[in-house]
């Protein structure tokens, strides 16, 4: 299978599907991760064009050890909105290249207008790419592809339907978050919020709701032509 995971900042990936993610790999799957944002604004000293360099290449490095393709839009923090034609269309050609079989996005609910517009985009994109005279392109169109939203900010408002046991994979998850060397400080600066230790406590939470020791939630995006009878997670 093919796995595409669009999120929105660089670090949202590990936070909240990068177990499942690893556990796709160790299934033989192919995985991309698209950053839609560069995360360029996520720092209280370091100036935005410094902050992106830095941040995409903490979203290689995670990648790497992950064993993913990374690609990045590469908007600027706080300046996407979910009616873009340029970054839905940006979208459609990252998911036609990647074919995808599965895309795992943001929840249409979460809590910062770049995370719910990266879900409404995603939305949008998914059913535009199989549109063949749709912005043609350097790529063919493809297929409607089915939707997973993942995990809410701190788990908040969201009610899984469908989990992933990442018990094994939890330890380089976390290692792979430890990558955004820069995002750690910042958030807890800003938020004062240790991610490490918020990303494994709501894994140990999805865990104890579905007999794991860790996992991830999800839920399906449920709209006509994004439904399958298939099990898509791993």
């Amino acid at each position: 299978m093919n796995v595409l995971a669009i999120t929105c900042h660089p670090d949202d990936m590990e936070i909240n599907c990068g177990g499942t993610l690893l556990k796709c790999v160790k299934r033989g799957d192919h995985v991309t991760v698209c950053h839609v944002c560069n995360g360029n604004m996520g720092h209280v000293v370091i100036e935005p064009e410094e902050l992106r360099e830095i941040r995409i290449a903490e979203a290689a490095r995670s990648c790497a050890m992950g064993g993913f393709d990374v690609v990045t839009c590469d908007v600027g923090d706080l300046d996407l909105y979910e009616g873009s034609k340029a970054v839905r269309d940006k979208l459609v050609q990252i998911i036609r290249k990647a074919k995808p079989d599965l895309i795992l996005t943001h929840d249409p609910n979460d809590y910062m207008a770049d995370h719910v517009a990266v879900a409404r985009l995603v939305f949008d994109a998914s059913f535009a790419a199989s549109v063949p005279h749709y912005e043609p392109g350097e790529y063919p169109a493809c297929e409607v592809t089915p939707l997973y939203y993942v995990e809410n900010s701190a788990g908040i408002n969201f009610i899984p339907t469908e989990y992933v046991d990442v018990t094994e994979e939890t330890e380089l998850k976390l290692k792979m978050l430890a990558c955004h060397e820069s995002q750690i400080k910042w958030l807890m600066d800003h938020d004062n919020v240790d991610v490490i230790e918020q990303a494994k406590v709501i894994s140990r939470f999805r865990g104890m709701q579905c007999g794991a020791v860790y996992a991830e939630g999800f839920r399906p995006c449920l709209a006509d032509h994004k439904l399958t009878t298939k099990r898509l997670l791993p």
